[in-house]
């Protein structure tokens, strides 16, 4: 895969302390930080990535339109999926420790990737994967029981 072309963000109804949590929890890191005006503080833009990979958006819930899971009673139209470049029962474990809702517990997958779902404080749903061995397409299929169409794999 080249450049990365999508980024998406999360709505907070307090962006910093969901920053501060998103850092300790799941140890994101801070790679850039543009507070609001103080006459409209819901105006800022933070950004977080990974182990110095990737990129998501932290936002403040700004306009009617753009709310976080706990302002629209619960519901989620996406989920934030991170590809840790391992110890992913580990990162499960200090998240679960630091006070994250662990939604599925770390599982085997298919097609070569282990992986856990976490809750935020705010209701954001995020999966996190890690890979743990090669599997190929006619493998996959087999272990899924369909055709997988792929342009890259295998």
């Amino acid at each position: 895969m080249g450049e990365q072309v999508f980024t998406s963000s999360v709505h907070h109804r307090d962006p910093k302390a969901a920053l501060a949590w998103l850092e300790r929890v799941f140890g994101f890191e801070i790679t850039m930080a543009i507070d609001g005006p103080p006459e409209a503080p819901e105006m800022c833009h933070y950004e977080l990535s990974c182990a110095g990979a990737g990129r998501i958006m932290v936002g403040a819930e700004w306009a009617d339109w753009i709310r976080c899971p706990a302002s629209n009673g619960g519901s989620n139209s996406q989920v934030v999926h991170v590809q840790l470049p391992g110890g992913l029962d580990e990162h499960c474990e200090r998240a679960r420790a630091a006070g994250a809702e662990i939604a599925a517990e770390p599982t085997d997958q298919f097609y070569g990737d282990r992986t856990y779902r976490a809750v935020d404080l705010q209701g954001h749903r995020w999966s996190f994967a890690a890979h743990v061995c090669d599997v190929s397409r006619a493998e996959a299929e087999a272990a899924l029981g369909q055709p997988i169409m792929a342009t890259d794999w295998k």
